[in-house]
């Protein structure tokens, strides 16, 4: 009966996404010509004569047009895409068939190996975020995007070397459990819970942002009925499957990631000859990446002498103040280490030895798909340009489909689409088990800290924990997805980054402190846990992420200023230009008396990361609280932490599966 009506919630969420699906166009060899979503183009400079040294140089040139849809086959791209339903429908089907207890549920019986458990964190931590987003950020701005790629190596180290294996050996399912192991305050548990549940939101944002392009570029349906019907096909996948479901769902996303990512870094060095350096030289030669860094940096005409494509290839286009990187930086390596689905995972393994080998496994993996990704988003920019890549999606997360279509053959080809349509499904299959994991955590922290440990004081048996679990994954789906709707326009790697701050600003001090500080207390935990979640979030709302209408006005002011003045010179403005003229203007007008969504003309924060401010305020407060309200009998447990986190003495045996 359970596996008969999985396959009808399945059967109906596939069939509301083709029904709303639109006819398709047919295919053509080459796409239709539109007009660009970029900064006004105005006179640019001519293209960078070829020499030995920079092989692409000639055939560097501006597009003529740019798609605002992509040419998909659709016979391919369903296809694929029921083959990752139809696989991941069957991996969810076996594992609810041994998921009967809240350990099952939560943490596969922790009958997970060390090589499984490694392949699924990287399944869990190479996110839509990591291929899309990244490949994305790097299309448009260059080594800033690579920035969000560094943070993850580094903080997996002060995972390996910090967290995994006293995570492993003095929690059970949660943070919660950690934090509470010397604290029987049920205000703990309340606030441990919330808090997992607000940084997995945040974190689910960016992935529902990239199903829904996916989903809506997949089957040319509306962004808001793929949020709704990937959020719907999750909710059904935890609520039946569990964490062993989640686990192998991630090692197969895992490893045709990996695969994926190798094919495709392959084929655009082969076009470069695999010579590194002429492709770089290719790609500051490009005429369009010239065109779209001076539109990055508001120069309406090119400033004589400057090497706008040497720019692309240094940091600070994105990040014009280096404090942003350094910002960055701090929630990248202290954020990943507390971020909830990802400590789950250490409950999974049978002991804290196979604990270290899963993030030695990870970190191998994930340093070599970051390293394909830098490769994916540089060819992007050369090779389908930044204006095309923007005119079909502002936050650039198509960027990673375009090249793979484009290195098949391009739109129209056999080898194209049928590449674009792999890839496709390999993202899809990368949002299943990204989000499954998010929904896990967050449905355990309900469930198992609030639920049980606060509502019931622990006393609830397997089968009720494992029905409030499920009825908890539905409410954060729900959440998940009317978020997802709301933020359709941000780039999803920056989504990813401001949930990292939240973590290294909340999660991250306190879990420190309850692992290796005696003198910590209940106090300290939940004014951590409370004061750096609220800061971080201020702090976001006032910062540069926001939208502020009047600065949208006054930068359509400078270029319809900047367009009149040409005019009144007596030049003729291109058909281009008019257009860009026109949109300057209406956007001035639209925006001209509007504020942000907090009553703020311009932002009070100046940095695009929080974490410079947030992450100090963190310890600071944490450790404030502990100093002030002292707690005795806290303080005496810690010993016994101690020795249960060195030695494992007392962690439940995994069991049989």
């Amino acid at each position: 009966m359970r596996t008969l009506l999985f396959s009808l919630v399945i059967g109906s969420v596939f069939g509301s996404w083709a029904l709303a699906a639109t006819p398709p166009a047919k295919p053509t060899p080459q796409t239709v010509a539109v007009a660009s979503t970029q900064t006004p183009a105005v006179a640019a400079p001519s293209a960078l004569p070829a020499t030995p040294n920079n092989p692409g140089a000639t055939a560097a040139k501006a597009p003529a047009a740019a798609p605002k849809k992509m040419q998909t086959n659709r016979g391919f791209t369903i296809s694929m895409f029921l083959v990752i339903i139809a696989a991941t429908a069957g991996i969810v089907v076996w594992a609810s068939k041994s998921t009967s207890t809240a350990a099952d549920y939560y943490a596969a019986g922790g009958g997970i190996s060390g090589m499984q458990n490694g392949w699924a964190i990287a399944g869990d931590f190479l996110s839509a975020a990591t291929f899309l987003g990244i490949t994305g950020l790097m299309s448009l701005f260059g080594p800033d995007g690579f920035m969000y790629s560094v943070g993850i190596i580094i903080s997996f180290l002060t995972i390996l070397l910090i967290i995994a294996e006293p995570c492993r050996n003095a929690g059970k399912y949660t943070l919660g459990d950690i934090l509470a192991f010397r604290s029987s305050s049920k205000a703990v548990r309340a606030v441990a819970s919330l808090s997992a549940v607000v940084v997995s939101i945040f974190y689910l944002l960016g992935q529902m942002v990239g199903a829904g392009k996916l989903m809506q570029l997949l089957l040319g349906i509306p962004y808001k009925a793929s949020i709704i019907g990937v959020g719907a096909l999750i909710i059904v996948y935890v609520a039946l499957g569990g964490m062993k479901a989640t686990t192998w769902v991630q090692i197969i996303k895992a490893a045709l990631l990996m695969f994926t990512g190798l094919v495709l870094s392959i084929a655009i060095l082969w076009k470069s000859g695999f010579n590194l350096l002429g492709f770089f030289d290719s790609v500051a030669a490009s005429q369009a990446i010239q065109d779209h860094v001076r539109g990055v940096m508001k120069h309406t005409t090119a400033e004589p002498g400057f090497d706008y494509g040497q720019r692309f290839l240094e940091l600070g286009l994105f990040f014009k103040n280096p404090l942003d990187q350094i910002s960055l930086g701090l929630a990248w390596i202290l954020g990943a280490a507390g971020l909830p689905h990802v400590m789950m995972r250490f409950f999974t393994v049978p002991n804290a030895k196979e604990a270290r080998k899963s993030v030695v496994v990870s970190m191998f993996l994930i340093g070599a798909f970051l390293i394909m990704v830098s490769f994916l988003g540089f060819g992007a920019a050369l090779y389908v340009t930044p204006q095309q890549i923007t005119a079909l999606d502002k936050g650039g997360n198509m960027a990673g489909l375009m090249i793979a279509q484009y290195v098949g053959g391009g739109a129209g080809t056999i080898a194209g689409d049928l590449l674009l349509a792999f890839v496709c499904a390999v993202a899809f299959a990368t949002i299943l088990a990204v989000v499954s994991g998010l929904v896990l955590a967050s449905s355990a922290a309900i469930a198992h800290d609030l639920y049980v440990n606060v509502v019931k004081g622990g006393k609830a048996d397997q089968g009720t924990q494992i029905k409030v679990a499920r009825v908890a994954s539905f409410f954060v789906g729900a959440v998940a997805i009317v978020l997802g709707i709301a933020c359709e326009n941000l780039n999803i790697a920056q989504l990813v980054g401001l949930a990292l701050a939240v973590v290294a600003s909340a999660n991250f001090p306190v879990l420190i402190f309850a692992l290796f500080w005696k003198r910590f207390n209940s106090a300290g935990i939940i004014a951590g846990l409370v004061v750096g979640t609220v800061v971080t979030i201020a702090v976001l709302m006032v910062s540069p992420n926001m939208t502020y209408p009047k600065k949208i006005a006054a930068d359509a002011q400078k270029v319809v200023l900047a367009m009149e003045k040409k005019q009144a010179a007596g030049a003729v403005l291109a058909e281009k230009e008019l257009k860009a003229l026109e949109k300057a203007r209406l956007d001035y007008a639209q925006n001209k008396n509007g504020t942000s969504l907090v009553g703020l003309d311009a932002p009070l924060f100046p940095l695009k990361n929080p974490g410079i401010v947030s992450v100090p305020i963190g310890f600071l407060v944490t450790i404030v609280a502990t100093l002030l309200f002292r707690n005795r009998r806290e303080e005496e447990m810690f010993e016994e932490l101690f020795v249960r986190q060195t030695t494992g003495y007392g962690v439940a045996k995994a069991a049989k599966h």
